[in-house]
């Protein structure tokens, strides 16, 4: 399964790239010419409606056509915070009580769609006090062997914290087992690890790791990238993803001709090991207005 995987996984992004630009390679290991990433943060509970398959996929493509060497990726939500736990958005075969699923799989026909058009997709989780290595194992025995999954990753700020935004520290330990968790699915798969504190990353371990920072409620587009900056030094040589695009941050870059587009490049201007930039689902409606046929409310 996993040669299929690989193999359709390769097919499909390339003809995806040489469609949209050109000559680019890219595979799932990041071995090839440098790409970016770029696309957006997907939750049940971010926009205010879902307008369907197609209007994630154009996202990801118009993202992704700003920048050169883009490929459209998203940070999609399969399992949000649950009381002490975690609620996945397909049926779930467990007897944990901090594990619940759904009574149907709002997964499966989009990640199809995106194995054809050549996507990145890592599924993420908001673990809650649920054991993680489980949730690795149940997510990416349902959906690793889409060739558009390319790793799975943990909103650390609900890592053992479900009453406020904080989130335990991840330690190198943790880190190394849930990497080795995350590729007896796939040796090819990451992981990635979310939230704005440097303190809250494992200090030492890099190898298989993406990390993502979600800093909000910013003043300037200066400050923003300042802070970002800070985040890909304190990682590099290790990649570095970003998510924008808040509410809080709404003021300034409102003011801006192409916000998406804007500051990316300012992101990467500043951060030279940027591998994802995703422009979160918040305000992503009014950045990205649907269009016919692409669902409504």
């Amino acid at each position: 399964m996993r040669d299929v995987k690989r193999a359709f996984g390769v097919a499909a992004v390339l003809c995806a790239l040489v469609l949209a630009f050109g000559c680019a390679t890219v595979g799932k290991d990041g071995v090839g010419e440098k790409t970016i990433g770029a696309g957006f943060r997907y939750s049940a509970y971010g926009p205010d409606y879902d307008p369907g398959s197609q209007y994630w996929l154009r996202v990801g493509q118009e993202m992704a056509a700003r920048f050169p060497g883009g490929v459209g990726e998203t940070v999609w939500i399969v399992g949000r915070l649950k009381d002490d736990g975690t609620l996945l958005n397909f049926p779930v075969d467990s007897d944990h009580s901090l594990i619940l699923g759904s009574e149907t799989d709002e997964n499966e026909a989009v990640l199809d769609l995106f194995d054809r058009h050549g996507f990145r997709v890592w599924l993420q989780v908001e673990p809650g006090h649920a054991p993680v290595e489980d949730l690795i194992h149940i997510v990416l025995e349902k959906y690793s062997h889409h060739p558009s999954v390319v790793g799975f990753g943990v909103d650390v700020e609900w890592f053992e914290s479900t009453e406020e935004p904080e989130g335990r520290a991840v330690t190198d330990a943790e880190a190394r087992a849930w990497l080795a968790a995350v590729r007896e699915h796939d040796p090819d798969d990451r992981l990635f690890l979310k939230h704005w504190e440097i303190g809250k990353m494992p200090p030492n371990e890099r190898e298989g790791l993406l990390f993502i920072d979600d800093s909000q409620i910013l003043p300037s587009l200066e400050a923003m990238v300042d802070e970002f900056a800070e985040w890909g030094r304190a990682f590099a040589p290790a990649p570095v993803g970003f998510q924008y695009g808040y509410p809080s941050d709404r003021p300034w870059w409102s003011g801006l001709d192409d916000p998406p587009g804007d500051i990316g490049r300012a992101i990467l201007d500043r951060v030279p090991n940027t591998e994802g930039l995703y422009w979160v689902d918040f305000t992503v409606l009014d950045l990205f207005p649907p269009q016919a046929g692409e669902g409504s409310p």
